[in-house]
């Protein structure tokens, strides 16, 4: 007898899919848990202000000769070496600004030039088929490429009430990520104002190659 199916909310608030996974989705492989471990770091980096655990987490990072290795050695000894609110003063600087950051890390921002335009409605369209609803007063459009790489994460660990096989990963993420999230890493690789998220930009890039 197949496992009975929790009744299940997702809710994308603040940047954040919070979920409940079901009972009956497939064991991840090694290699998707890393991808999914991957869009959850970046996601946890680029949705808001990096808290002091998380950077405790950044510093403690071990890389290799890969590029995202590489980057993310870069990346920790930043961690290390960058008092934890100068950090969080370069995300401001970066992504909220006074007015506006000097990057809008949106896809509808990127893809058309506006906030709030074709791409947004076209991202709401596919998780209502999805099942994942925004929390109440949540200001941020979906959009926001933090909450993209959690509906991925999501999808990889089989969070949602939808299809999750490969197929339906790889058909998200090249209409909602694919087209303009790559432009996005290396635009923060080359900011002005980035310094510790210079490298952050060079993960992402590398990575939205793999």
């Amino acid at each position: 007898m197949a496992p009975e199916r929790r009744e299940q909310r997702n809710v994308l608030g603040e940047g954040k899919v919070a979920a409940v996974a079901t009972d009956d989705h497939s064991p991840l492989t090694e290699e998707d848990r890393l991808r999914a471990d991957m869009y959850e770091f970046l996601a946890s980096l680029l949705r808001q202000e990096p808290s002091d655990e998380l950077l405790g987490h950044v510093a403690a990072l071990q890389g290799d000769g890969s590029a995202i290795g590489s980057a993310s050695t870069v990346l920790a000894t930043l961690a290390t070496k960058i008092p934890n609110d100068e950090i969080r003063d370069e995300y401001m600087r970066l992504f909220i600004g006074v007015g506006r950051g000097e990057l809008l890390p949106y896809a509808s921002y990127y893809l058309t030039g506006f906030l709030n335009d074709k791409p947004l409605a076209k991202l709401r369209n596919a998780m209502q088929v999805m099942g994942i609803d925004r929390a109440d007063g949540v200001k941020d459009p979906e959009d926001h490429i933090a909450s993209l790489f959690d509906i991925m994460a999501g999808l990889i660990r089989g969070n949602f009430d939808a299809p999750d096989d490969l197929a339906a990963q790889a058909a998200f993420f090249k209409t909602h990520i694919d087209p303009w999230a790559p432009l996005l890493m290396q635009d923060i690789e080359a900011a002005k104002s980035a310094v510790f998220y210079a490298p952050v930009g060079t993960i992402g890039h590398a990575f939205m190659q793999i």
